[in-house]
């Protein structure tokens, strides 16, 4: 796998706000055929689905409007700290510290583009 200078190896996720998540599941697995590869509740209303195509590649997360979960793409890197510090020295506009949520997600991290794109890089993604 080729990586980059900051270790990122591949887009992982993007998102997608849906408004009622029952509904959007129905369509991306009903509609168009995508599977589900994650569904996990990450504590009181807090529900993270990934849906993708048969055989993998990137995934979609479809995540609850209001939910708290920061829309974006997702990126895959094999160390959030070393990327994050990497980043940081460069200067990029990175969250203080690399989230950890226990046994619950991966260790990971939010950059803003110049724009204020939001791209969460997340460990072993």
């Amino acid at each position: 796998m080729n990586e980059t200078t900051t270790g990122i190896t591949r887009v992982a996720t993007t998102t997608v706000v849906v408004s009622d998540l029952q509904r959007a599941l129905d369509f991306y697995v009903d509609d168009l055929g995508l599977q589900v590869v994650r569904d996990t509740e990450l504590g009181p209303g807090m529900r993270w689905v990934e849906v993708a195509p048969a055989g993998g590649g990137t995934s979609i997360a479809l995540i609850a409007a209001g939910s708290g979960f920061p829309p974006g793409i997702r990126l895959g890197t094999a160390d959030a700290d070393t990327a994050h510090a990497q980043l940081r020295g460069r200067g990029v506009d990175v969250d203080a510290e690399v989230l950890r949520m226990g046994e619950m997600a991966p260790p990971m991290f939010t950059v803003r583009d110049p724009d204020g794109n939001v791209l969460v890089l997340v460990e072993g993604a």
